[in-house]
């Protein structure tokens, strides 16, 4: 245990002390959220107000389409598809006679394509103007039709969903589970490939440089391998906490200094919503704000966390030990490194596959096989959990799920440790993957 120790703590330090390591801690945080700010910043920018003009023979649907941030109408007869362009009109839409016989065609004639959403919008607006119509007709108000859209949402009932299993009562949230469960797999996912292969490369370094062969004549192979695995696995694990301290920093931080212009933007929106005023809609944002708190709570975060860590360090030991057998075995041909990694990466995308799928039939056979067995268990299990343990989850699933990826850890380790003793010290041969086969099964 000394000597694995040893190990683990050159291979800690020696990265952690890396100046690649530093940088892309405290860059990876700073890039992302930049990413998000300058994606959402010129997501706005970019929003290019089509103005349209209607020229309606109708009659029906003067004053009727309401702008927005993204159309804007302008009602003239005396425009049409020949100098609608030189009026400063991006379209004209050309509504005929109303014909009682037959439908005929709303026409929306531009130069340029404008857009699907462009379309969208016009066709709502179109819908919800013969909507209004027709119920004028029948002698409800325009002013009480308002008032009731306004106010019909969650105006008698609330709708909230329940688990209930024996005397035990838990509200749910499958909107929640959906988010929380989608990004623990999906970070589950990426470390695995990521940490797997920097302990594949870190393997394959030692080796070209002949650093091995010094280091296995003074620790066996096995425990050069472990105390590799372990001190990469420490450093990720340093490294993602490091990252979720960061990102909730920045984003504390950067929440101060929000664009003036984009709080204008969001009070603009606030007004122009229908029937409450600024201050139904102020009592709208806080019961928004409450409801979205309540649903946080709702969630068992220590069961969440603590089960995330487990399987985050769990899948990471299983597979880390394959690919740190294939690294030992791959010279300096980045082909060889490809096909050997082939058996060990797809088992990792299916299990992601298998997630998309979990998240939304939680308790569908493939989802509750999938996060019992150990080769897909990390990722898929991730996205059921939320959804309720023991409802969702019965214990004797998690439980099961558990043993069976410490024991996969336990298999893949002596069976990647066969491997990599003969691998680390064979240079200048390809190994095809029946050899390998052969090293891990044959008996010492």
């Amino acid at each position: 245990m000394k000597k694995i120790r040893l190990i683990i703590r050159r291979e800690y330090l020696t990265r952690v002390r890396n100046r690649t390591f530093i940088i892309s801690t405290f860059l990876f945080p700073i890039v992302m959220i930049g990413f998000i700010a300058a994606a959402t910043y010129f997501s706005i920018k970019s929003i290019e107000k089509q103005k349209i003009v209607v020229n309606d023979k109708s009659g029906l649907f003067v004053n009727q389409f309401k702008n927005s941030s993204a159309v804007s109408f302008d009602y003239r007869n005396d425009v049409n598809e020949r100098n609608y362009i030189r009026e400063g009109y991006s379209a004209i839409l050309e509504i005929p006679k109303a014909n009682s016989l037959q439908k005929d065609t709303i026409r929306l004639i531009s130069e340029k394509q404008l857009g699907l959403a462009t379309d969208d919008a016009i066709q709502k607006e179109i819908s919800s103007a013969v909507e209004n119509k027709m119920l004028l007709e029948h002698g409800i108000d325009r002013v009480v039709l308002d008032s009731i859209r306004a106010n019909s949402q969650n105006a008698l009932y609330f709708f909230k969903s329940y688990q209930v299993k024996g005397s035990e009562v838990k509200e749910s949230n499958s909107g929640l589970a959906y988010g929380i469960g989608f990004g623990s797999g999906f970070l589950i996912y990426i470390t695995l490939f990521i940490y797997g292969a920097a302990v594949m490369r870190g393997v394959m370094e030692e080796k070209m440089n002949r650093i091995a062969e010094v280091m296995v004549s003074s620790v066996k192979p096995f425990q050069l391998m472990m105390g590799k695995i372990i001190g990469i696995a420490a450093v990720g694990l340093t490294q993602f906490m490091m990252w979720i301290i960061l990102i909730f920093l920045l984003t504390t931080t950067l929440s101060a200094f929000v664009p003036h212009e984009m709080m204008q933007q969001v009070q603009q929106a606030n007004q122009n919503m229908p029937a409450g005023g600024g201050a139904a809609s102020g009592q709208q944002a806080f019961r928004a704000f409450a409801e979205i708190q309540h649903t946080m709570s709702q969630a068992n975060w220590p069961l969440i966390i603590g089960c995330f860590f487990f399987y985050f360090v769990g899948g990471y030991l299983f597979y880390a030990s394959l690919f740190a057998a294939v690294g030992s075995v791959v010279n300096e041909d980045p082909q060889e490194a490809q096909s050997l990694m082939l058996p060990i990466t797809m088992p990792i995308i299916l299990s992601f596959i298998i997630m998309a799928n979990s998240i939304s039939n939680p308790n569908s056979p493939i989802a509750v096989w999938g996060s019992i067995i150990p080769f897909s268990s990390p990722i898929v299990m991730m996205a059921r959990i939320p959804f309720g343990v023991p409802g969702t989850v019965p214990w004797w699933e998690l439980g099961t799920s558990m043993l069976l990826l410490v024991l996969g850890f336990l298999f893949t380790t002596w069976l990647s440790a066969k491997i990599y003793r003969t691998g680390i010290l064979l240079y200048g041969k390809k190994v095809s993957l029946r050899e390998l086969g052969k090293w891990a099964f044959r008996r010492s």
